[in-house]
């Protein structure tokens, strides 16, 4: 391996470390170490491959990484720097769900955590603010999403977001149809490679028969399934690891019940305390998941391990994917304007979220300050999320 790419790996384990905040915050640093001070990259191809995750699904701040890492030295390094970045917070939040189940009975550990849960309910609340400020800009735009909420809210499946997401696509993508475009995609993906799309959607396709087939009283049931569940949710997710949540949300705790509300929220203020990518928040939810079936340390350490496999792969193959054929698929119009459809809808499972974590708060009024003065406390100052949680976490120790 080359001096420079060794230079890269290093670089990629401070940022790892470093990276608080969201993908908002991870491009910046990007362009600060990987820019401006190594090189690794210009600030217009930075640009792009952000441009690019933001189009594909999966996790942007890591297919932007990864991109990155392709353009330096390839394959081998991008697979190293995936996992170099990935590793560290999955396996904490991996050791978090094995310690939760251990302590979640003894009521000092409920009193703690009494806190930081509303905390996590206004994060979620500022970043579906966020979210709807950004994208919701025209009638349509804000029309999607008010649809996608209320048919999240009544229908509360987890199949009912591929369909939203498509339908989202598709209207926007139809508002600008520009027909000279024509013979640009039919002579762009007559070069796909036919059999990697293939590859791609077989695996979506084999799990789910598989988990279907497999006895549910099988040991290998559930962490089959979660692979599904996991990976179907990575090819859906757009727009990063604010979108993660309400997909999740509904899915693992409305739906199939697989763990608590309070686990979740738990887990989640956990996630926002720590550097690097916020899909390893799945790494959490798999082991929490496996725990709640009656799997010891080594089962929740494998629904960890799944979780954060099944939630990354689809993001990783599309990245590598297309990062070669980019210059040419960006000239397609046609699939940015899909964008803003799916941004919008995403906002509506956003909305959907928040009144679900929300509903449980009863009529505990502090619940609800404690929610208010975070999402304020967002807005209005500059005090990042992780100082946040550490506050809820030092008053439920004081108080």
């Amino acid at each position: 391996m080359k001096k420079r790419q060794l230079l890269f790996l290093r670089d990629v384990i401070f940022y790892t470390f470093t990276a608080f905040g969201g993908p908002q915050a991870h491009i910046a640093i990007l362009m600060r170490e990987f820019v401006e001070k190594r090189r690794y990259v210009t600030e217009s191809e930075l640009m792009e491959l952000n441009a690019l995750s933001q189009l594909l699904p999966g996790p942007s701040s890591t297919q932007t990484l990864v991109g990155i890492a392709w353009k330096v030295g390839g394959l081998r390094l991008a697979l190293i720097t995936f996992l170099i970045w990935i590793l560290p917070s999955a396996t904490i939040m991996c050791m978090a769900a094995i310690s939760y189940k251990l302590f979640a009975n003894r009521a000092k550990f409920t009193e703690i955590l009494r806190f930081v849960q509303p905390i996590a309910v206004g994060i979620v609340a500022y970043a579906t603010y966020t979210f709807a400020d950004k994208f919701l800009k025209t009638k349509v735009s804000t029309m999607l999403a008010v649809g996608s909420l209320i048919a999240t809210l009544i229908l509360q499946n987890a199949y009912a977001f591929p369909l939203l997401i498509l339908l989202g696509g598709i209207i926007s993508s139809a508002l600008e149809t520009q027909p000279q475009e024509n013979e640009l995609r039919i002579k762009l993906f007559a070069n796909v490679n036919r059999n990697k799309v293939a590859y791609f959607i077989g695996i979506l396709l084999f799990f789910a028969a598989l988990g279907a087939v497999v006895n549910q009283t099988s040991p290998f049931s559930l962490p089959i399934r979660l692979f599904e569940n996991f990976y179907r949710n990575g090819i859906l997710i757009f727009g990063g690891g604010q979108v993660l949540v309400p997909l999740m949300y509904t899915e693992f705790v409305e739906v199939k019940h697989y763990l608590t509300n309070s686990e979740f929220l738990s887990g989640f203020a956990l996630q926002q305390a720590l550097p690097g990518p916020t899909f390893s928040f799945t790494s959490f939810l798999g082991g929490i998941s496996m725990g709640n079936k009656g799997s010891g340390i080594f089962g929740q350490v494998a629904g960890s391990l799944v979780a954060v496999i099944g939630i990354n792969t689809p993001g990783l193959i599309l990245i590598l994917f297309i990062v070669p054929f980019w210059n040419d698929l960006k000239k397609i119009t046609r699939i940015k304007n899909s964008l803003s459809g799916i941004n919008a809808v995403a906002v509506g499972f956003m909305a959907t979220a928040l009144i679900l974590l929300i509903r449980p708060f009863g009529l505990n009024w502090m619940a609800y300050l404690i929610m208010v003065a975070t999402f304020l406390l967002l807005y209005f100052t500059k005090i990042k999320t992780p100082v946040i949680i550490i506050i809820g976490i030092v008053l439920g120790l004081v108080f």
